[in-house]
């Protein structure tokens, strides 16, 4: 019973390393008011990255740098039409989202010569997944985050900006500086969420990201916008999916075991999300 206990919370910390580095990344786009519906696009971005940069050099880390690079590309799309052009976020992170499958499937085409898969990768050779560097740099994210958040001059002026973008550019902050720092930041965590998945599963495979960008989004929502509360939440969302494996024994529709993680999300969202409130600010478009 015991050997069991310790392989579920394994299997929990290795599962919460995307839900983690993803809404922690998330925190910092919207406290600087973008709303980032992106983040799938950046998981995939992140994963395909990884996949095809340890693929063609045979490097782990050559593979880690391509991935954040997509991940970037993507998360400046994203700021230049949301910050910059200021077009409507939602619609924006949506249509970012499909613009990257359909890229991904295009390259895993033209790449591998398959639209479901890409060639098997090594990914990185750890014993278990408290020696992964991914794993060690979610960690990392959730404290470094939060200490630049809360304990930073940087911090302070990319909170007020998601509070009153108005008052900061009076105090001589560029505002559109600062919002595409946050959404580069959550491009590159979100991208390493994607790194993490690829090595996991040892390649690209189609819309693997699986609606984790969503489940950061919210974990993010109950952590109230937090870089600690987004990593509890991502563990409470974690331990819901490994139990749903745990769970797969044949007496239990398998349907319905599935469905596990996605209800808890609507169930935990139901009791928080009137509780906690947004940077004022996010999602609207800054006009001098």
């Amino acid at each position: 019973m015991e050997a069991e206990l310790i392989l579920f919370l394994f299997q929990v910390l290795r599962i919460s390393v995307p839900y983690v580095l993803t809404s922690v990344g998330a925190v910092f786009s919207e406290r600087g008011g973008v709303i980032n519906l992106a983040l799938e696009g950046l998981i995939l971005a992140g994963a395909f990255g990884a996949a095809i940069g340890q693929h063609f050099s045979g490097s782990a880390a050559i593979g880690i740098l391509t991935g954040i690079l997509c991940g970037l590309m993507v998360a400046f799309l994203h700021a230049l039409v949301t910050v910059t052009l200021k077009a409507d976020q939602i619609v924006t992170g949506i249509a970012i989202n499909i613009l990257v499958m359909g890229a991904t499937r295009f390259g895993l085409s033209m790449l591998f010569g398959s639209s479901m898969n890409s060639e098997r990768i090594d990914g990185l050779e750890v014993s278990n997944v408290l020696f992964d560097p991914i794993f060690l740099i979610a960690v990392a994210a959730v404290v470094i985050g939060h200490l630049v958040l809360f304990k930073t001059p940087y911090g302070l002026r990319l909170r007020s900006t998601g509070e009153c973008a108005e008052a900061v550019d009076a105090a001589g902050i560029r505002v559109g500086l600062m919002r595409y720092s946050g959404v580069l930041i959550s491009g590159v965590l979100a991208a390493l969420a994607g790194v993490f998945l690829a090595f996991q599963q040892h390649s690209f495979t189609d819309n693997m990201s699986a609606g984790r960008g969503y489940i950061a989004l919210a974990a993010m929502i109950i952590g109230k916008w937090t870089p600690i509360g987004a990593a509890l939440a991502s563990f409470l969302f974690a331990g819901a999916e490994s139990l749903e494996m745990w769970l797969q024994t044949g007496l239990i529709p398998s349907q319905l075991i599935q469905a596990l993680p996605y209800v808890a999300t609507l169930l935990v969202l139901a009791g928080f999300v009137g509780k906690s409130r947004a940077p004022r600010e996010v999602g609207v478009p800054y006009e001098k």
